[in-house]
């Protein structure tokens, strides 16, 4: 089976951009539609203002951007750079691995493609693993990409 369409979840963190990495050089190496996605949660305005306030100018990287979209330009670069050539973004709000199931469906994609590495904190423990609750959820295969060292 030849992979035509492959989603990748980033949430700009070390271990989703190795993700990317390991998708586009697949889209590339396959002559696969690379779809990079970033799920988000809208920030309240108050809690946006006292970010804003204590980040200054580094609220924003870009004028008028969400934090999503500069994360999906920063992907967008990084799966040029692996040799991506199709290559289409997504921005969707909601919880990670909803997001990127319903953009399975609808996209039509072959591949799903997550790092192995989620929320490194409590709040990942009880809320779960991406990973592992994606391939529970995912219309198609999912790749989950060794992103640790395991330690």
């Amino acid at each position: 089976m030849t992979y035509r369409s492959i989603l990748v979840g980033t949430d700009g963190s070390d271990s989703s951009f190795l993700a990317v990495d390991r998708a586009a050089a697949l889209a590339g190496a396959t002559g696969a539609v690379l779809v990079l996605a970033s799920a988000y949660h809208p920030m309240p305005e108050k809690e946006r203002t006292v970010a804003a306030d204590r980040l200054g100018d580094l609220a924003y990287k870009v004028q008028g951007a969400t934090p999503a979209e500069d994360v999906l330009r920063a992907a967008r670069a990084r799966a040029v750079t692996a040799g991506a050539k199709e290559i289409e973004t997504v921005a969707a709000e909601g919880d990670a691995v909803d997001v990127l199931a319903t953009l399975a469906r609808r996209q039509d994609v072959d591949l799903v493609v997550v790092g192995n590495r989620g929320l490194n904190s409590l709040a990942g423990r009880l809320l779960g693993s991406v990973p592992a609750n994606l391939s529970h959820k995912s219309p198609c295969d999912v790749l989950i990409v060794r992103t640790t060292d395991g330690r």
